[in-house]
């Protein structure tokens, strides 16, 4: 399994105060949410009316398809054009396909 995370420092040109910050932060969070199927969150700069900090994270088995997934989500944020991308820090992680084996011991009620 690969595991791609990011982080995006934003400008917001348009914003003159929070509510407006916030306006222009939700269209990309829910278009990206939308047009991907991923996890993408606000996670800084919080109290700064221009700028802000998006994460999100993409998993697959293929690490060529979830950089390529990860350079789709760049181009489509800056090709909305509702936001100049300052800054990105991209990280992936492969994770083994080795398990450990878990055992469950039967609850009160025959739950797990």
């Amino acid at each position: 399994m690969v595991i791609g995370s990011g982080i995006i420092d934003i400008w917001i040109v348009e914003s003159r105060s929070l509510k407006e910050k916030r306006g222009v932060l939700s269209r990309i969070l829910k278009r990206t949410q939308n047009e991907f199927n991923i996890s993408v969150a606000e996670i800084g700069e919080n109290d700064h009316w221009k700028r802000a900090k998006i994460g999100f994270s993409v998993v697959g088995n293929d690490k060529r398809y979830i950089n390529s997934k990860i350079d789709h989500i760049l181009r489509f944020i800056d090709g909305m054009q509702l936001a100049e991308i300052l800054n990105t820090k991209i990280e992936m992680i492969n994770v083994s396909d080795m398990t450990v084996p878990c055992h469950y011991e039967e609850g009160k009620y025959g739950e797990y």
